[in-house]
């Protein structure tokens, strides 16, 4: 039995060998750039969000920046595109960038159909309404007959029709390209309620002209699994920011956090080893350094810390971890071990 086995991890060893060094073609083309090119939102508190100078912050600005960190040792290698929910994908598909990371949800339609591969679930989300505080609507069900706001391109109209429709519901909705253009007609009184994501709807509270004159329904009604895509055809790049992303889960679990990584460096613990490329070449798998997650970790911090300051308590959004929270705090974020 123990010769069967053996066989077996160097058979695999051999294949996972192979694999790393058939290269990803991505990969190279990034190096070659010197920068990682990203799609992101068009203006989303918390999540892609350019200040006044031009820099980008935000959870999904930060896998983009972990991405980089891992590549080149430098997280502001990284050149942005603002594209619209419509665009994004078609974007994506004709290499405007290398990677969509964009409060993006994961269907199975998206996954199949339109040529792409969605790598991780970087935010457990839902879909929620904002109404005005006076309008005396305390729940999604006191919304029939009303006329609602959201951005066209987005599962949110189909989300609203299958809601309403399995209500007996009426409604009338009017989209809109642009995120800002639905929220703005929202504000100035053209609908009773907007719809998005409810992580959004918590950032858009705040750009509205009386954010406390404005309420978000407590009910979600849809599952809004969020995450970043690649193009489909190349494995190796959608393995870099797959493991990307679970690195910096794997080190929030571990107690592995920006502050102290070179303390962690000294870690006899055999899972942090492993993750901080001190034990084993998992790496090099991935045609990366072995100190590709020390580079994360360091550059752009766990994945819990990255949660805080975007939306979490670091941030004017004060969104709780919830569904977010690590599954040995009873939340939904989970990866598998590095070995």
């Amino acid at each position: 039995m123990k010769t069967a086995l053996s066989a077996v991890l160097i058979a695999a060893a051999a294949v996972a060998t192979a694999h790393a060094q058939s290269g990803s073609p991505t990969l190279e083309k990034v190096k070659k750039d010197g920068y990682l090119k990203c799609g992101v939102s068009d203006g989303l508190a918390g999540f892609s969000n350019p200040d006044a100078q031009g820099n980008w912050t935000g959870i999904d600005v930060d896998v983009c920046r972990a991405v980089a960190a891992a590549i080149f040792d430098d997280p502001n290698a990284v050149r942005y595109t603002a594209t619209t929910a419509k665009e994004r994908f078609t974007a994506l598909q004709s290499g405007e960038f290398d990677l969509l990371s964009r409060n993006t949800t994961i269907t199975m339609q998206r996954d199949v159909a339109l040529g792409l591969e969605f790598t991780n679930v970087t935010y457990y989300d839902g879909q929620g309404f904002i109404v005005k505080a006076g309008s005396g609507v305390a729940s999604v069900n006191d919304l029939n007959g009303a006329t609602i706001c959201t951005q066209s391109g987005t599962t949110t109209e189909l989300n609203v029709a299958d809601y309403f429709g399995s209500h007996g519901m009426q409604y009338q909705i009017l989209t809109f390209e642009k995120e800002a253009e639905a929220l703005s007609a929202y504000d100035s009184g053209r609908c009773d309620a907007y719809t998005t994501d409810q992580s959004g709807l918590y950032a858009a509270r705040l750009e509205l002209s009386d954010a406390n004159a404005n309420v978000v329904l407590p009910e979600l009604i849809s599952k809004e699994p969020l995450g970043p895509a690649v193009r489909q055809g190349d494995d190796r790049w959608e393995d870099l920011v797959r493991w990307t992303f679970y690195a910096m889960v794997n080190a929030e679990e571990l107690g592995v956090t920006s502050q102290n990584i070179d303390e962690q460096l000294n870690s006899q613990n055999p899972e942090i080893r492993r993750l901080l490329g001190i034990e084993g070449d998992f790496g090099e798998q991935l045609g990366l350094t072995k100190d590709w997650a020390v580079r994360i970790i360091r550059k752009v911090g766990n994945y819990g810390e990255i949660f805080e300051r975007n939306v979490g308590s670091g941030s004017p959004l004060q969104i709780a971890r919830g569904k977010n929270a690590l599954w040995t705090n009873g939340g939904l974020q989970y990866a598998p071990p590095i070995r």
